[in-house]
């Protein structure tokens, strides 16, 4: 990497940061690390699915993404495009998870606001919420379990 490319990355203010925050927390995911996707949040942040209330604060969207995590086995968020447009990202991804045994997959948008460090201060996420339900094979919405 050129010390112009790491620099653009350092700049909290970039695209490039913000891509990169952005792939940091794909690679979370995948990993099923919930204290480094936690981490990517502004200690204010807010994780807001938007069918459902939002989520607020780190600590909070930890419990949510790890409470989530606690039946899945496998979690990629297999992005298709992903671009900055007036400082706000944007993410068109199918996820794909295998969740209490059973294999699913759905179509997201995901919206990403960045507050003045670098860190996410907004997530919202755009998908069909009783698609997600089936594909995970759950009867009754999980949301006020896992809050």
């Amino acid at each position: 990497m050129t010390d112009t490319a790491l620099d653009a990355r350092n700049d909290t203010t970039s695209d490039a940061h913000k891509i990169d925050i952005a792939t940091r927390m794909i690679a979370a995911w995948k990993a099923m690390d919930w204290d480094a996707a936690a981490a990517l949040f502004a200690e204010n942040g807010v994780l807001h699915s938007m069918m459902v209330d939002p989520i607020e604060g780190r600590e909070a969207i930890h419990k949510r993404i790890s409470g989530l995590g606690e039946l899945a086995t496998e979690i990629v968020l297999d992005v298709s495009n992903m671009g900055v447009i007036n400082g706000i990202l944007y993410m068109e991804r199918v996820d794909r998870f295998v969740y209490n045994g059973k294999t699913g997959a759905v179509p997201v948008t995901g919206v990403f606001e960045f507050d003045g460090d670098g860190l996410i201060k907004v997530w919202r996420e755009y998908y069909d919420r009783g698609q997600l339900l089936s594909e995970m094979g759950v009867a009754t919405d999980f949301d006020h379990e896992t809050r």
